[in-house]
């Protein structure tokens, strides 16, 4: 066994253990306190990803963790402003529509519905597909994932629209003759 997995598990711990204190309080003051911990952890999984980057002196790779976990909240809030913009368009959508066809309504009204149940992970790559009409590749390259990861997703996130559609209460439709006067 070579030693190079575990110098690299070493100085990763070393790295781990002095600095997650400070970035999770780092973290506390940027996010909500609940997120803090997976903002940092995130922050770690990307310093373990690319370690050979993380510089070799304690306070540069401090600062440098720094910037991962601002960059990583930063990230998220783009993500969140995105699925709000998504649904505000939905809505839009829903409420502009000609009043003439009240099916065409109700359908767009369930599907803003519908929306507003799915995952964020779901509505992210249904908006890369439909909204922003991205190929496959170019998704899969926003989300950091592979073509293939990308397709499943979309796939799963169609299922679960076309589940949410599907479960969606059958509204009762009233008809009335009028009586000629």
């Amino acid at each position: 066994m070579s030693k190079q997995p575990d110098e690299r598990a070493e100085r990763f711990a070393a790295l781990y253990e002095a600095t997650y204190a400070d970035l999770v309080r780092f973290a506390q003051r940027r996010v909500p306190e609940v997120q803090a911990e997976d903002t940092v952890a995130e922050a770690f999984l990307a310093a373990w990803r690319r370690l050979d980057d993380v510089p070799a002196q304690l306070p540069q790779a401090r600062a440098w963790l720094f910037g991962i976990v601002r960059n990583t909240i930063l990230n998220s809030h783009r993500g969140a402003r995105r699925q709000q913009a998504v649904a505000v368009r939905l809505a839009e959508v829903a409420t502009t529509s000609l009043p003439d066809d009240a099916e065409l309504v109700a359908r767009q009204i369930d599907l803003a519905r519908a929306w507003e149940r799915l995952s964020a992970v779901h509505q992210e790559a249904l908006a890369l597909a439909v909204i922003d009409d991205l190929p496959g590749r170019e998704a899969a390259a926003v989300l950091g994932i592979t073509s293939v990861a990308y397709r499943l997703r979309l796939s799963r996130a169609r299922n679960a629209l076309r589940g949410q559609l599907d479960h969606r209460p059958t509204p009762a439709v009233r008809v009335t003759e009028r009586q000629p006067s």
